[in-house]
């Protein structure tokens, strides 16, 4: 590799300390292939936070020396024709992000159980056989997709994993899933879809958090439980399972014998009793606590018949194809610095929820400025028009070529290695032949995730009602969990306005009479409007928020259906 020659992208990079480099496409795949693998020098650029190297057919093996880029914490190395990983991969401590799906894999390094820093891991679409033991020693492993490979079991410490929330495991050929499911506290999406499984055990429905659940394709024993995962929501099939299905799991326990179901009886009344004391004592709390909760109201949409739909172009399916929204009432931003706080919490949900924006992108308009109905479009970077926020109407290619003179100029001028705002999010769409966005009725764009919004709808002090969106390539569940957070943050950021809005106004301040809420109210309470996304023909995709939503660990949020 020392005779290879130096390519362009990395010497820009190390000159000019880049945190982030993307390298994808034919053009590298001819360097890679003509140099036998990839420029050494990447290898010494240790100020990397951010490294994707992607869509590289000609790419078979990452060198150990991957080690020397200790600070790394994103590793994207899919849809490539990788047949091993480097076990040095586990001196990434930093590591969070790793992602080498679609590859020519067999097995992965055991030392992947190092790296303690993990939140999530895609090795999807290879022929994986095995997960390595130690997989509990990622103690902050939050998703895990080992879709599409050949594995036919969970490692016994995986049910370790205090975090995991999220697993896709379909199209394997997994035989049981342990009863000691039930550990993974956390978890909220499970997809076991098309393995072979034969059971599932009762002990799935004790995990509290669980809101989607995939188990099509397994020939399982229970034929009627068999039919309902084919066909039945997350909520029946679990419902059922609690109830020990037929003969089996919990309920069983009730058919042992005639002293058995005497001492049941007994014991059955204990417990009776027991609920009932807790249940009074939790009725008194409530009745102290009444005032302090956070109330947020949801009118579905049969009970609107105006209510918004976005549509969803097939484009989108390979660019960004996961997005919910909903329309919120009743926010009050007109006191001192409500929007302030506001804009401030939604920029720590991108930072944190969000991995700063590279798994989900918010985004907030006055519902008074937008006009329906909205679709939700993939276009040409020439082609998408916007007026993003602070400036001028103008097209990508122009807004993200302005963004990287920016960006430069932020590096020279400030001698900074990385850079601030939307400069930090150009990289998210590098290659991209299409880019998604949000458009009205009027054709206007009114927004370009990741990137920005469109001034046309920005919301301001007067804003009563806004239409919120949360679009991600990663998946449905984490649009919807972000979308939880951010209406969990406005109802308490509500209820702190509503309060000290009273205080203040007593000082003489301007707006200090409370503001009614949109359904005449002065609570402080909020009122969510449900907004369905459908496909092109039509038919319904997601409507959010639905029943399953809005299930947080929140004690005092009171979700009046």
């Amino acid at each position: 590799m020392d005779g290879q020659e130096s390519w362009p992208e990395i010497e820009k990079a190390s000159k000019e300390k880049r945190r982030e480099l993307v390298l994808q496409g034919a053009v590298i795949d001819e360097k890679i292939s003509s140099n036998g693998g990839l420029c050494s020098a990447i290898y010494s650029l240790k100020l990397l936070n951010y490294l994707e190297i992607i869509q590289c057919p000609s790419l078979t093996e990452i060198h150990g020396d991957i080690q020397n880029l200790t600070t790394l914490t994103s590793l994207i190395l899919c849809r490539n024709k990788l047949s091993s990983i480097p076990k040095t991969i586990g001196n990434l401590k930093s590591l969070k992000v790793l992602d080498i799906s679609v590859n020519n894999l067999n097995a992965l390094p055991e030392e992947i159980t190092q790296l303690s820093d993990l939140n999530t891991l895609n090795v999807s679409c290879n022929n994986i056989e095995s997960l390595p033991d130690g997989l509990c020693h990622c103690t902050k492993l939050s998703t895990i997709n080992i879709s599409k490979n050949d594995i036919t079991r969970f490692p016994d410490d995986f049910y370790r994993l205090d975090l995991l929330s999220t697993v896709i495991a379909s199209e394997n050929a997994i035989e049981e899933l342990s009863g000691d499911v039930l550990k993974l506290s956390a978890l909220k999406v499970l997809d076991l879809s098309n393995n072979k499984l034969s059971d599932i055990p009762y002990e799935l429905s004790d995990c509290s958090k669980l809101k989607e659940i995939n188990f099509k394709g397994n020939k399982l024993k229970d034929k009627r439980l068999e039919k309902m995962v084919n066909g039945c929501q997350t909520k029946s099939i679990l419902d059922y399972l609690r109830a020990g299905g037929r003969g089996k799991g919990k309920g069983s326990k009730q058919a042992d014998g005639d002293g058995d179901k005497a001492d049941g009886g007994r014991n059955a009344e204990k417990t009776q009793t027991k609920k009932q004391r807790k249940q009074k004592k939790k009725t008194e709390e409530d009745e102290v606590d009444e005032l302090n909760r956070l109330v947020v109201k949801v009118l579905h949409v049969s009970d609107n018949p105006g209510a918004f739909t976005v549509k969803v172009a097939n484009e989108l399916k390979d660019v960004r194809p996961y997005l919910v929204c909903c329309v919120v009432r009743g926010m009050n931003f007109r006191s001192g610095n409500a929007l302030k706080r506001f804009l401030v919490a939604q920029t720590k949900l991108h930072d944190d929820l969000c991995g700063k924006r590279t798994t989900a992108t918010i985004a907030t308009h006055d519902m008074q400025l937008l006009k329906g109905p909205l679709m939700y479009d993939a276009r040409t970077p020439p082609m998408l028009k916007i007026v993003p926020l602070g400036r001028k109407e103008m097209t990508a290619v122009e807004l993200m070529r302005q963004l990287q003179l920016e960006a430069e100029d932020q590096r020279k001028q400030r001698k900074r290695q990385n850079v601030s705002g939307l400069h930090k999010y150009l990289q998210l769409l590098d290659g991209k032949e299409l880019y998604p966005c949000l458009v009205d009725a009027e054709d206007h764009v009114i927004s370009f995730p990741p990137i920005t919004n469109s001034e046309r709808t920005k919301i301001r002090k007067t804003t009563k009602e806004l239409f919120l969106e949360v679009t991600s390539s990663t998946s449905l569940q984490i649009c919807k969990d972000v979308m939880d957070a951010l209406i969990v943050k406005m109802a308490e950021l509500n209820k702190f306005t509503f309060e000290h809005r009273e205080e203040a106004g007593s000082e003489g301040e301007s707006d200090s009479p409370p503001v009614p809420a949109s359904d005449g109210t002065t609570s402080g309470e909020l009122v969510i409007q449900q907004v369905r996304t459908v496909d092109p023909d039509g038919n319904l995709k997601v409507v959010y928020p639905s029943k399953t939503d809005l299930c947080t660990d929140v004690g005092d949020l009171n979700v009046i259906w």
